[in-house]
């Protein structure tokens, strides 16, 4: 695969790229990479500068000659951000829940799809006036980038894709007011968060509820990247998210649908624990999920989320051999 900055729009951006069995931080600027020393950076790592992000430092390095600059297309991406963290927002936006609840995907069977469908809007609305995020958390080591396959695991055949908006933390932010929460944004990243959609409930006792841990964490569930685009350039609020499934648009929606927004994300989930600089939040994903098209994921398919602004992730999915 030829990595390429296709839709990606700001001036520069960050990536991680592999040099031989190593990862280095890179900067990006239109069809060229170069790699990030400390130096180049003004701190030890990645995590580090996003703790205080100086873009007009990048900047400099990004309109300059000098450095070893680099083809993108001679590179190998892979995930731009190395989290502590990953939150995952859910029901988050309006049409998604109810394209979800219509398809069956609740413990209530008694409902007929338009009972289903009004339940689902009145719930939602609810929610939007009077309720708050809601969050589960995703394991780090899921993160990968889109140059690692999906291995589709054999315990399920209905894997499915939720392409999202990812806000890339900077300042760490703990008990930030909605006003402060912006200010701790470093950036924005795409992330396909995969689900396996029999396991989301449980079956062995139904009280329990959701098991997010079974259903969204198999190794390579959240193809990440391939950019890290600086807050400056990316207006969060409102953005194209659109995935195509070998070819065919499945999911084609905006930001502006969410039913909670970034700044509502971060300072609700920053008052239970402090977000880390470098930590993901999953802001939610839009309606097209496989649930509601009743086709899965499978061998061979190819997956190309695009994000406004952002840039293009394409994930190739395999189906699991058999155990060794």
């Amino acid at each position: 695969m030829t990595t390429t900055s296709a839709g990606l729009t700001a001036p520069f951006a960050l990536a991680r790229f592999r040099d031989g069995d190593s990862v280095r931080l890179g900067l990006v600027a239109g069809e060229r990479i170069r790699p990030l020393s400390a130096d180049d950076l003004g701190a030890p790592d990645l995590n580090a500068f996003l703790a205080h992000p100086d873009w007009q430092r990048l900047r400099a390095l990004a309109e300059s000659a000098e450095g070893r600059w680099m083809p993108l297309a001679d590179v190998v991406l892979t995930a731009p951000v190395e989290p502590r963290q990953v939150l995952q927002a859910g029901a988050n936006y309006r049409e998604h829940v109810i394209e979800l609840v219509v398809a069956g995907l609740t413990q209530d069977s008694s409902r007929t799809p338009e009972e289903a469908r009004a339940f689902a809007a009145k719930m939602m609305d609810d929610r939007a006036a009077n309720g708050e995020p809601y969050f589960f958390i995703g394991l780090p080591t899921v993160v990968v980038g889109d140059d690692v396959p999906l291995v589709l695991p054999s315990y399920s055949e209905v894997h499915d894709w939720e392409l999202e908006l990812a806000i890339v933390i900077g300042t760490e932010a703990f008990r930030v007011s909605r006003e402060e929460a912006l200010d701790h944004v470093a950036g924005y990243t795409i992330v396909n968060d995969i689900t396996t959609r029999d396991l989301v409930f449980r079956k062995d006792m139904k009280e329990i509820g959701t098991d997010w841990y079974r259903a969204k964490n198999a190794p390579g569930f959240l193809p990440t990247g391939p950019f890290l685009v600086p807050a400056p350039f990316v207006d969060g609020s409102n953005v194209a998210v659109r995935l195509d499934l070998n070819g065919e648009t499945m999911q084609n929606g905006s930001t502006s649908d969410l039913l909670f927004g970034i700044a509502a994300l971060i300072s609700t989930a920053s008052q239970t624990q402090a977000l880390l600089p470098g930590d993901l939040l999953l802001t939610g994903s839009p309606p097209g999920n496989g649930q509601h098209w009743k086709r899965f994921l499978r061998d061979g398919d190819v997956m190309t989320g695009t994000i406004e602004g952002l840039g293009t992730q394409v994930v190739r999915c395999l189906a699991e051999g058999p155990a060794v």
